[in-house]
């Protein structure tokens, strides 16, 4: 899924172009066995405990965790990622504990994306101040991180206390890959610090090429030597000619088969490691889209 100077393309669930904020989430199995087959390097599931019909999206409306599992008997080889848990509507332990579930269940294929949250309203329905979001990131991680990786850990923290006399299990088969998304209220510093890579949105190829090399610096800073990947979202509506120009859309464009590939080739030319595809915009059935891309796009990727 991560290699330095390399490029691989991931999908969000749902696998689908819908109207408005619920996709019928059909046929979402058997898309997800396809994209296996054509080389996707990851199916993306997302963190929407709440439906807010203005912010426009609720994901694949199932629990993440839940439906991590359901797909994961469905697969054998894609990895699986969460893009991403928010963390300060969770308690942590409950978070490693099934983090450390979908890894074991799935052969180790889980990446955790993390996130401190972008909608205010499901923050009052479960008691979490909105504006102390950012702390409760930064110690949910922490809680995560330690019960993952230690056994019988000793801490403290608001979410309670260990005191080495109880342990977390199971424990993930090797040390789980954690990503924080966009910037989670954090310094970029932060981030590289404490994540295993970054997140972000799409952005025109020069202000992420800014962000990529800013990104390789600051983790060559506090992390010389480890490789910690930089990967984005993007909105994709592939027209059915090839040779159609990009036009904008929401996080996005609009554009035929080549126009996507020479983007991502100058995506992986500025430091991109990974781009995970969003086909809710489109307008072509979305299995249709899935087929092309890995079909004409993905193979030209690993050349």
């Amino acid at each position: 899924m991560f290699a330095p100077g390399n490029l691989t393309v991931g999908v969000f669930f749902p696998i689908e172009a819908f109207q408005r904020d619920q996709p019928t989430m059909r046929d979402q199995e058997r898309l997800a066995v396809r994209a296996e087959e054509f080389g996707y390097a990851a199916l993306w599931t997302r963190d929407v405990p709440l439906r807010d019909p203005n912010f426009g999206d609720v994901g694949q409306i199932y629990d993440p965790w839940v439906w991590l599992g359901w797909i994961a008997a469905q697969t054998r080889e894609i990895a699986l990622a969460t893009g991403s848990i928010v963390l300060p509507l969770r308690h942590p332990i409950h978070t490693a504990k099934a983090a450390a579930s979908v890894d074991r269940l799935s052969g180790g294929r889980f990446v955790m994306g993390v996130a401190s949250g972008d909608r205010p309203l499901e923050f009052p329905a479960f008691g979490v101040p909105l504006e102390e979001r950012d702390v409760l990131f930064r110690e949910g991680l922490g809680v995560i991180r330690r019960t993952l990786d230690e056994t019988f850990p000793t801490l403290r923290s608001r979410f309670g206390e260990m005191l080495g006399t109880v342990d977390l299990v199971p424990k993930p088969i090797g040390q789980l890959p954690i990503l924080v998304t966009g910037s989670s209220r954090q310094s970029l510093e932060w981030i590289a610090e404490h994540a295993d890579g970054w997140i972000t949105y799409p952005r025109s190829l020069e202000r992420q090429a800014e962000l990529a090399a800013r990104w390789r610096t600051i983790t060559t800073a506090v992390a010389p030597g480890t490789f910690k990947p930089f990967a984005q979202s993007l909105y994709v509506d592939l027209h059915s000619d090839p040779d159609h120009p990009p036009h904008p859309i929401h996080l996005g464009f609009r554009s035929g088969r080549k126009a996507l590939l020479d983007f991502l080739v100058a995506l992986r030319a500025i430091g991109v490691h990974h781009v995970i595809l969003n086909l809710k915009y489109g307008t072509r059935r979305a299995d249709e889209v899935l087929d092309e891309i890995g079909r004409a796009v993905l193979p030209q990727l690993k050349g």
